[in-house]
């Protein structure tokens, strides 16, 4: 069994996770959808060429409506997409991925497997909200729940070199649990347990939780119950 004030921690912050998760911003329409993936090529131009007018940058993690494709003179592909009902514009292929195009996702798992830190997390995320019959899905949660945890000790020095001349009388988990480090890991659906006395944060394990329950022959799901062990003997030890 794990502490009890762990396990409420845990609880509230799953709950918290569960209503992040349930907020999905709505695809515009005219097209078959797409999501902006790499931010490093998302200019959205007017015309299909790479010294086209800028009309804008697009974040990652945008949802676009995929209208129309045109090859620049110098080999560059463009999508003609929608951003809104009221916006659209050219943007390079290879700044977006389909979930009804094949091979998408291996293109997306590849960058995946290129990024670190929290840019990894946010495309895993993308892939894991709209690539749900993908084959490559046992492979993403596994890197997903191997980068949160990693993670999770750069997380638990700063917070702790930051709150070290904090003083209030909440209870001192508290403040850790409230650390803005936090927040943007929560917004991806990434939640962390804190360990009171070793005051570190660990990563709750949801993802490897998601691949025992979901694939359970897969290669990946026996190393995602050692993690599983491994963290629960942890947080017990402690």
């Amino acid at each position: 069994m794990l502490p009890h004030k762990l396990t409420l921690c845990l609880f509230l912050i799953l709950l918290n996770s569960i209503s992040v998760l349930a907020q999905q911003r709505k695809p515009p329409t005219g097209g078959r959808l797409a999501i902006v993936v790499d931010e490093r090529l998302a200019a959205l131009r007017a015309t299909p060429q790479l010294n086209g007018r800028l009309l804008r940058r697009l974040s990652r993690g945008r949802l676009l409506a995929v209208r129309s494709m045109k090859t620049s003179a110098d080999g560059i592909a463009f999508f003609l997409v929608n951003v809104s009902s009221r916006t659209h514009g050219w943007i390079q292929r290879e700044a977006v991925v389909s979930p009804s195009r094949l091979g998408d996702d291996q293109r997306l798992l590849t960058l995946i497997e290129s990024s670190q830190g929290f840019d990894r997390i946010t495309r895993a995320r993308i892939f894991l909200d709209h690539f749900p019959r993908s084959r490559l899905r046992p492979s993403v949660l596994m890197l997903l729940g191997d980068t949160a945890e990693e993670l999770a000790a750069k997380l638990s020095a700063d917070a702790t070199r930051r709150l070290k001349q904090s003083s209030g009388d909440a209870p001192e988990f508290s403040y850790f649990l409230n650390y803005t480090g936090l927040d943007r890991y929560n917004r991806q659906g990434i939640t962390f347990v804190f360990d009171h006395s070793a005051k570190r944060f660990h990563y709750d394990g949801s993802a490897w939780r998601e691949l025992i329950r979901r694939y359970p022959n897969s290669p990946a799901a026996a190393e995602a119950k050692i993690k599983l062990d491994s963290l629960y003997s942890q947080l017990r030890k402690n």
